[in-house]
């Protein structure tokens, strides 16, 4: 029975020196045998730490600690073997072997580089350079990724001086094997240069904002980067070397041991004794998650991809809990450690700097803001508001609000020492839960003008965002308002979502002043001159920030969000109108997008049953306000041009009924006058009368009512060039580069089955459908058109992509084109990587005889892929239902297609035998696609 393997250091180190020991004959050891003795070694002790990390035996920390114990043996045992082999010795080839970077801080992941610096002197000895160079060799053999650099001092010192990384990478240096006191110089002399501290610290902050910048400036990305990212552990490690420069000499001496398990800053004093707990906390947090990620992955990631984040959370041990799924608790904790450790640097940057250059000197106050300044206990250092000596936040926290205030009034960037004292202070801000003038100036702070200067970067405009952005990473938003609290950090598993709740809802509320403020004019101009009636300015500011508040709480978050808004709009000090109207926004904010992108708003019942719910101007102007704002935020490919169109037609036509204009109600009436508009068209372009009387002739109401004049009149040129030439197809795409679809249409003899096979062939196109109108004509022809998109959420233009998109079609419909067979291979080569594949996506079918008054609505909900509306109107084929519109939207990896249909006699389908056939067919399709999945992810 083999003996147990031991993770200690010294004994890994000893059992490799014996190993080598008992190999060697005469004192000589082959370079295969030498391998195989060191790889057989390093995949012994790896594998019997990733068995103690994963059972739970070792943390993070302590995992990638005895990791890197494990090298510092190899390493060591390995230059022994060099010399041995290349001859020479310390006194008269002098080398120092380091460990640098990550790895030098005594801390490496399983599949992090070894990053080594070779010290020795000038000029490099030859037998140094063999040294070196076996070494390497033999590393690489052995499969490791190896960083390394051969200098003197006097070149260490150089580099640094030049490579903010390189010194940087210096400082963590670690001796591993070699004469002590040459390494010692080293220290020495690297330590040894006149202020120093003070400019590293700056240099460090101004490559960690690049670093974010590159990254995504917000920590609350839904893959962020652990390493990398903003609150990630390089921030931390930036931190822990700032922290080194408080100790002076000593601290930027390499030579001096350091404690690798704790963070070096928690040491410098100047962390209160919680703030230590959390920075140990968050160190081993993202260790742990860091080495399961590189396990799993079986290589150097560092990204939290979707596919590995239920993994990673099982493996941690977070469970589901109420309807929050395990995964979305584990990335909670994660959003909420970034975000811990970016506050520890608002609280320990400002701390290090006056600690090494003393306290912060005052400015002189101009006499405008002297008296205000005062009063509130503030003062100016370096041109920014900062709390006064004598402030006292613990017994007057409304001082904080005072200065925010100030800051927003007289446009005063803050103080990182008033960053510090916010975040140390949050606590007492529960005082001011009922305080009248907390709540006013929170509101003045939420509803700032958007008024953005010109020659100010964006980051730092004065608008409602930015403070509400800046009240949430203090921690003074959520202990104001303890339901925000609970929104902090919070993710939905889904490819639609790219931030966190918070996030997205104060990204909502920068939209909201985009808008107003009409830097987005060109692009939404109805939003915009709607937003300048400045009526419910503070209601629609509130409803928001607040629109999501609920989500995390199971139910829907929608109603549940009207009923906290009904108890924080009174403590913020809105009336009860504006009370009243905020909960109703929230209530209704997706109302507008779901009608929109899931109805016919061709359809009367459905414009009147928006009115009803409405039932106002000012509100429906409040509510698409919301919903622009709301969709813009949620990520920057989800807003098009399309869905600005029909938001645009959808309120056009519900405030025509608001406002008692034509009401939807009066069909007759609008038939009339849109064949009137054709007629007349028609006719001033020289269209025969009885060819104009002919194509009026031929459209049912519906058709009618579901164009504009112009269109009407381009599909009747085509109508007339179609008979003229006796064709039984005629297809024509036309883009529209204004709402980012390419239309087309599609007249035919009408035959069961159409409309799948015309979404077949634009499937193999790689077209995405968008919306689909069917329209019969009194003929029996079918005048059918579809709204597509490219893959990449616009408009097909050039010639050749509308040559094959018109050829396609004209195949499909004339046999000569195998749907399925291209379908299925269009489905192998794009087919969705496994961070798609990790989102499930539950199939749905919901059938609904109220949404209309002449249809049955079928809504289907489940996974986008290639084909997928080929195969479900196949199957609504395959029922007997004939589809008159289609209405196609996307949520990342979630499709859900609306279809409006009627059985073969032009009636709803109201049955309940029938509707559980038609439900139980598209669940069918849904389910194939599902179960094809699960077979991959299994593979």
């Amino acid at each position: 029975m083999r003996e147990p393997t031991s993770i200690d250091t010294l004994s890994m180190r000893d059992a490799l020196k014996t190993s080598l020991s008992s190999a060697s004959q005469d004192g000589q050891l082959s370079r295969e045998t030498a391998v195989g003795l060191f790889r057989r070694h390093l995949g012994r002790h790896h594998g019997e730490i990733r068995r103690l990390f994963e059972t739970r035996h070792l943390k993070g920390v302590a995992a990638a600690s005895v990791l890197a114990g494990l090298t510092d043996g190899v390493i060591a045992c390995l230059a022994d073997l060099a010399r041995d082999v290349n001859g020479g010795g310390e006194e008269e080839h002098p080398l120092c072997i380091c460990a640098t970077g990550g790895y030098g801080a005594g801390l490496l992941a399983p599949f992090s580089d070894i990053d080594l610096l070779f010290l020795t002197v000038d000029p490099l000895p030859q037998a140094v350079s063999a040294q070196v160079e076996y070494m390497l060799y033999f590393l690489w053999d052995l499969g490791l990724r190896v960083g390394h650099a051969t200098r003197s001092i006097a070149g260490c010192l150089a580099a640094a001086d030049d490579d903010l990384t390189i010194r940087t990478t210096l400082l963590d240096a670690r001796l591993l094997w070699g004469p002590r006191d040459l390494f010692a110089e080293f220290g020495r002399q690297f330590s040894n240069v006149p202020e120093r501290a003070l400019g590293f610290i700056r240099q460090k902050v101004e490559e960690r904002e690049k670093r974010h910048s590159r990254f995504g400036e917000n920590p609350h990305l839904v893959e962020p980067n652990i390493k990398e990212g903003p609150g990630g552990l390089r921030d931390l490690q930036t931190l822990n070397w700032m922290g080194r420069t408080a100790l002076g000499a000593t601290g930027l001496n390499p030579a001096n041991v350091q404690d690798h398990v704790t963070p070096i800053f928690v040491s410098v004093g100047l962390l209160s004794e919680q703030e230590t707990n959390r920075a140990r906390r968050a160190w081993n947090f993202f260790w742990t998650v860091r080495m399961h990620l590189h396990y799993i992955a079986g290589r150097a990631d560092e990204r939290l991809l979707f596919d590995v984040q239920p993994v990673i959370g099982g493996r941690m041990g977070y469970a589901g809990h109420g309807r929050q799924a395990g995964v979305e608790r584990f990335m909670r904790h994660y959003f909420l450690t970034a975000r811990e450790v970016l506050r520890l640097g608002y609280v320990l940057e400002p701390g290090l700097i006056q600690y090494l250059d003393g306290p912060a000197r005052p400015d002189d106050i101009p006499d405008a803001l002297d008296e205000p300044l005062t009063a509130i206990g503030a003062c100016l250092i370096d041109g920014k508001i900062a709390p006064a000596l004598s402030s006292d936040f613990t017994a007057s926290p409304i001082e904080m609000f005072e200065m925010l205030h100030a800051a927003n009034t007289h446009q005063l960037a803050l103080h990182p020492i008033a960053m510090q004292q916010f975040i140390r202070h949050e606590r007492d801000v529960m005082k001011l839960r009922r305080s009248p003038r907390a709540m006013a100036i929170f509101l003045d702070l939420l509803c700032s003008p958007p008024e953005i200067d010109q020659h100010q970067a964006p980051s730092h405009a004065f608008n409602g965002a930015h403070w509400m952005a800046l009240l949430s990473e203090t921690g003074l938003l959520g202990a104001l308002l303890p339901d925000w609290s609970r929104i902090v950090g919070q993710m939905q598993f889904d490819t639609y979502h790219i931030y966190t709740v918070d996030v997205h809802s104060i990204e909502a509320v920068r939209v909201l002043g985009c808008i107003e403020q009409g830097s987005m004019a060109d692009e939404i101009p109805l939003a915009y001159d709607l937003a300048r009636d400045g009526q419910s300015r503070r209601a629609l500011y509130v409803a928001t920030l607040i629109h999501d508040i609920a989500k995390g709480r199971g139910g829907d978050h929608s109603e549940l969000g009207s009923e906290v808004a009904l108890e924080i709009c009174p403590t913020l000090g809105l009336d009860l109108e504006e009370t009243e109207t905020v909960s109703w926004l929230v209530l209704h904010h997706l109302l507008l997008s779901q009608t929109a992108f899931r109805r016919d708003i061709d359809d009367p019942r459905t414009i009147l049953d928006l009115a009803d719910t409405i039932q106002s101007p000012e509100r429906l102007r409040l509510l698409l306000l919301l919903t622009i704002a709301d969709m813009r935020a949620v990520s920057p490919t989800v807003w098009n041009a399309w869905k600005a169109t029909l938001l645009r037609e959808l309120y056009t036509r519900v405030v025509e009924v608001l406002e008692g204009g034509l009401a939807a109600t009066e069909r007759d009436g609008r038939v009339a006058q849109a064949k009137e508009l054709a007629r007349d068209g028609l006719a001033r372009q020289n269209m025969p009368e009885t060819q104009i009387e002919h194509f009026l002739g031929l459209g049912y109401p519906g058709y009618w009512l579901g164009f504009d004049a112009d269109t009407h009149m381009r599909h009747a040129r085509l109508i007339m060039d179609t008979d003229a030439h006796n064709a039984p197809l005629t297809v024509e795409a036309l883009p529209i580069p204004t709402r980012d679809v390419t239309e087309i249409t599609i007249l035919s003899a009408d035959h069961p089955g159409l409309f799948s096979r015309i979404a077949g062939a634009l499937a193999v196109a790689s077209a995405s459908i968008v919306d689909a109108r069917i329209h019969t004509l009194s003929d029996g022809m079918a005048l059918d058109t579809f709204w597509v998109q490219d893959p990449f959420g616009r408009a097909f233009e050039t010639p050749q992509q509308l040559t094959r998109l018109n050829v396609l079609v004209e195949q499909s419909l004339a046999g000569r084109l195998n749907v399925r067979r291209e379908i299925e291979r269009s489905v192998q080569e794009r087919r969705p990587g496994r961070r798609m594949r990790a989102i499930h996506v539950p199939p749905r079918v919901v059938v609904d005889n109220r949404a209309s008054d002449h249809y049955t609505v079928i809504e289907v909900n489940g996974r986008d892929r290639p084909g997928l509306l080929h195969d479900v109107t196949e199957a609504i084929s395959g029922q007997s239902l004939q589809i008159s519109s289609a209405h196609i939207t996307t949520y990342g990896v979630r499709a859900v297609d609306v279809f409006y249909v009627r059985d073969l006699l032009g009636m709803k389908i109201v049955e309940p035998r029938r509707i559980a056939d038609i439900k139980a067919a598209i669940l069918a399709v849904l389910g194939n696609g599902e179960t094809t999945l699960a077979a991959e992810n299994a593979a």
